[in-house]
């Protein structure tokens, strides 16, 4: 099964880390589970959630890209 991807990359920055570009869903998970800051948080939270559903096709890919760019900022990064 393919993964889905944003019709625009999010690229990610937080401090002490290097920037990573974040194509789609699948990229958004592993960057919540595998390279964030502060694994605590409602947006973190919910950007899981969305994640999730988008990879099960119960939302879009778009709409998770919504919510994993909230959580950013509230990890204390930036998203552009």
């Amino acid at each position: 099964m393919p993964h889905s991807v944003w019709i625009a990359p999010v690229t990610v920055q937080f401090p002490h880390q290097d920037r990573r570009t974040v194509a789609g869903p699948f990229d958004a998970m592993t960057c919540l589970t595998d390279r964030w800051p502060n694994m605590s948080g409602l947006k973190f939270l919910r950007a899981r959630m969305a994640c999730r559903a988008a990879l099960d096709d119960r939302l879009t890919a778009d709409d998770a890209r919504e919510d994993f760019v909230a959580a950013v900022t509230e990890a204390g990064g930036f998203a552009h």
